[in-house]
C-alpha cells in the first residue's frame, strides 16, 4: 500500500507554485486507464471465466502486463514481479504515451542491473481489480457499460489465481523468481504457499503474514471517506463529467493512507512547523506546508486512479491471511519451499518490522535465518521503493544464488 510510481516515491519536499499550477483544472471523473488510451508498452492477455473465494464469479477477464528480456532455450529464467495496491506494471521504462510515469524500479530492472533483463524474462502484471489495464470495475462489462458497483469482491488468492492463469498462457511452468513489495508481497507469499512447486526463489518485501485488526481499520476509514462522497453515488460515476466525481473522497482516502507510508523521522525532518506561504496559518487563513503536501499529493493521486478500484483492491488487502483454511500462519509458511529473501524497513509503521521477522522464522529455506532483513530508512514504508541501492543489493544476493 504505498505511492509506488517513481514521481510520488522521491522524498517528501515543499509543494511550490509551480506544483500547485500543475493541477489546476478539474480532475476526471476516474483517473483509470480506459480502451481507447495510448497502450504504451501493455500487452494484454484474456481469459474464461473466473470463479472467486466470495462466491461470485467473472465470467471473464483480462490482464494487463508488460515484460521485459526474453525468454531462454530451456524457458526457466521466468521472473514476476507483483506491484503494490495502488501502483502498476510499468515497472521500468520512460513515461510517454500510456505511461505518465516513467518506470517505479527503474534503478532495479534492466541490462546488468539487480534484475538483469539480459539474463531473465521478466514479467509484471496489472493487477486484477485494478485501473490500468486489467478488468477492474473501470473496464466494460459484457452488457457494454462499466462494471461500477457490479465489480465483484476479489481476494489475494483470487488475485493470484489469475496470474497462475497468465503464467500457463506465457507457457510458464515454474518462476526462477517471485519478487513482491507490499499488497505485491502479499501476492508473492500467496505464490509461495499456494504453488510451492511452481517458485524456485521468493522475495517478500515490506509486507506481513496477515492483515491485522489495525491495519484493516486504517482501510475502513479511508472506504468510508470514498463512499460518503455524494459524487460517489454508490459507485455509478463513470458518466460524470470532469469535477463531478467522487474525487474529494478519494483524495482524503489517499491523504490518510499516505501518513502510514512515510515515518514521522522524514516528515517532521522535512516540514518541521513551516508555513506553506507568508500568510500566518495561527488564526489568519494560511496553512502549514504538510498540510499543503497531502493536499498536492491526494489531488494528483484522483487523475491516475479509480475510486472504485481502490475499494476493491484495499477489500483484497483486507482479505490476505496466509494461514487462512492452512492450519495457521506457520503452517502455510512451513509449506513454502522456494528460497526466501525478507525484507522490511524499521521505520515502517503500516506493515511493521515484527510481521516480517515472524515470515522469515516460518519459512525454512531463507538466506538471512529465522530473521528479515532490516533496511534502516527514515522513509518509513516507502523505503523498499525509496532504498533502491540496498533493495539491488538483496535481490541480487537472491537471484545469484
Amino acid at each position: 500500500m504505498d505511492w509506488q510510481i517513481s514521481e510520488d516515491t522521491v522524498p517528501s519536499e515543499l509543494v511550490t507554485e509551480q506544483d500547485a499550477r500543475s493541477m489546476v483544472g478539474r480532475p476526471p471523473a476516474t483517473g483509470a486507464w480506459r480502451d481507447g488510451d495510448p497502450v504504451g508498452e501493455r500487452q494484454f492477455a484474456s481469459f474464461g471465466g473466473l470463479r472467486l473465494e466470495g462466491g461470485e464469479a467473472l465470467p471473464g477477464f483480462r490482464i494487463a502486463y508488460e515484460t521485459w528480456g526474453e525468454p531462454n532455450e530451456r524457458a526457466d529464467n521466468a521472473v514476476l514481479i507483483l506491484h503494490a495496491l495502488t501502483g502498476d506494471g510499468h515497472v521500468a521504462g520512460d513515461a510517454g504515451p500510456g505511461h505518465p510515469t516513467a518506470g517505479w524500479w527503474n534503478d532495479i530492472l534492466g541490462p546488468g542491473k539487480a534484475i538483469d533483463t539480459d539474463r531473465w524474462f521478466v514479467i509484471a502484471p496489472y493487477m486484477l481489480g485494478g485501473c490500468q489495464g486489467s478488468t477492474g470495475p473501470a473496464s466494460v462489462h459484457q452488457d457494454g457499460d462499466p462494471w461500477a458497483s457490479r465489480f465483484p469482491y476479489v481476494t489475494v488468492r483470487d488475485q493470484v489465481e489469475a496470474q497462475q492463469r497468465l503464467a500457463d498462457h506465457l507457457g510458464v511452468e515454474a518462476w526462477a523468481a517471485v519478487i513482491g513489495g507490499s499488497m505485491g508481497g502479499m501476492q508473492a507469499l500467496e505464490w509461495g504457499a499456494s504453488l510451492p512447486e511452481r517458485v524456485e526463489r521468493l522475495a517478500v518485501l515490506s509486507a506481513p503474514p496477515s492483515n491485522t485488526a489495525d491495519q484493516i481499520a486504517l482501510n475502513s476509514v479511508q472506504l468510508q471517506a470514498i463512499e460518503m462522497d455524494p459524487r460517489f453515488r454508490g459507485g455509478e460515476y463513470y458518466d460524470a463529467p470532469d469535477g463531478e466525481g467522487p474525487h474529494r473522497g478519494l483524495a482524503l482516502a489517499r491523504r490518510m493512507a499516505l501518513l502510514n507510508y512515510r515515518s514521522p523521522t522524514e516528515l517532521n525532518q522535512r516540514f518541521q512547523r513551516s508555513w506553506q506561504s507568508s500568510v500566518s496559518p495561527l488564526g489568519h487563513g494560511g496553512r502549514f506546508a504538510v498540510e499543503s503536501y497531502l493536499d498536492f499529493h491526494g489531488n494528483k493521486f484522483t487523475r491516475r486512479f479509480d475510486a472504485n478500484s481502490y475499494g476493491r483492491l484495499v477489500q483484497a488487502m483486507d482479505s490476505h491471511d496466509v494461514g487462512r483454511d492452512r492450519g495457521g500462519v506457520e503452517s502455510a509458511l512451513a509449506q513454502v519451499t522456494a528460497r526466501t529473501l525478507v525484507l522490511g524497513v524499521d521505520s515502517d509503521r503500516l506493515f511493521p518490522i515484527s510481521g516480517q521477522h515472524r515470515i522469515a522464522r516460518g519459512i525454512r529455506n531463507t538466506p538471512d535465518g529465522d530473521e528479515a532483513v532490516v533496511l534502516a530508512s527514515d522513509f518509513g514504508h516507502d523505503g523498499f521503493l525509496i532504498e533502491t541501492a540496498n533493495v539491488a543489493h538483496h535481490l541480487r544476493r537472491l537471484l545469484e544464488a
